[in-house]
């Protein structure tokens, strides 16, 4: 059974400190290596750029340049092993065997309120992208703002050139306010990395109408590994928890639209025995235990590739 991984913040881990994150290493510190990726039969890794808030705003594009450049000479190019989905006709060639990569943005800060920089980005590969992460920047409120503030004078703007370039619209970390803005917009919708609010409280997680509207506009819902977003106390979050937030979603009438987003090597607490793609094992067991292996295949894979299919260019 073949993986397809919505995020993972293996760019960022390896612009903070490449040395100790290699991708290619067989002993590399990344929850997401390519080693440990092959051997969870990932056949597609979606690649988040991501600009720490304590980065400058007059360096965020910079950071996000390099991050860039460290995803084509340090994943695609190094071994030509893995290779850049941002067509149909890439997307076609994933397998166990052969690895894709989408690039895409957690945060539209790098783009500093300008959308050249959005077209930049279109330019070198990026087919998905977040308006924020956690705080409010040009184009939104993230979903820590207090004040619940939607989009921006920019973010309309760019919303409406993302459309135009055809690029797909990530929910995690938008206020509440600026998802119910974006979800009556024609661009094709999805939350990478978020659970369900009504099973674990967290306010990264999406209330039942917000999945209800994703399913509604034939979006993805991707299950994240976040301890604190699969069960409070975090700490006693396990593998089993993950499987309530599968069950929520299919009731609400999400089977078809479930994926996974691990969310790997953005998080420093792990689940048990779901600590890195060499121990996703577990989690496979576990669904085949308490659903049909052709279910579990349209979760692990049959899901997101059939958004792809539809919303990538040709």
């Amino acid at each position: 059974m073949q993986w397809l991984d919505e995020h993972c913040d293996v760019l960022s881990k390896m612009w903070e400190n490449l040395s100790e994150h290699l991708f290619y290493d067989a002993n590399s510190k990344l929850d997401s290596s390519y080693h440990k990726l092959r051997e969870a039969a990932v056949a597609l890794q979606v690649f988040a750029i991501w600009v720490p808030e304590s980065v400058p705003r007059a360096e965020r594009l910079s950071v996000a340049l390099k991050q860039a450049d460290l995803f084509y000479e340090q994943i695609i190019q190094q071994r030509k092993q893995v290779h850049l989905v941002d067509t149909k006709s890439q997307l076609k060639k994933c397998s166990q065997n052969r690895m894709g990569a989408i690039l895409t943005m957690e945060g539209a800060d790098a783009l500093q309120g300008e959308l050249e920089n959005l077209r930049l980005f279109f330019r070198l590969g990026v087919r998905q992208l977040g308006l924020t992460w956690n705080y409010a920047n040009e184009a939104a409120d993230g979903i820590e703002e207090d004040r619940n503030g939607g989009l921006t004078l920019f973010g309309k703007k760019l919303i409406a050139e993302m459309e135009r370039l055809g690029i797909i619209l990530d929910v995690s970390h938008l206020s509440v306010r600026g998802f119910w803005e974006v979800i009556g917009t024609n661009l094709p919708i999805l939350a990478s990395h978020s659970n369900c609010l009504s099973i674990t409280p967290h306010k990264r997680n999406l209330d039942d109408e917000q999945i209800r509207a994703i399913i509604n506009k034939q979006g993805l819902i991707g299950i994240t590994f976040v301890p604190s977003f699969v069960c409070q106390p975090s700490h006693k979050a396990t593998v089993d928890h993950i499987l309530r937030h599968i069950e929520h979603v299919c009731s609400l009438g999400g089977e078809n639209h479930l994926c996974f987003g691990s969310d790997f090597d953005g998080i420093e607490n792990k689940i048990k025995n779901l600590r890195n793609y060499k121990e996703i094992y577990h989690l496979k067991n576990a669904l085949l235990q308490h659903y049909p292996e052709s279910m579990v295949k349209k979760w692990a894979w049959d899901n997101g590739f059939e958004f792809y299919l539809k919303h990538l260019p040709s």
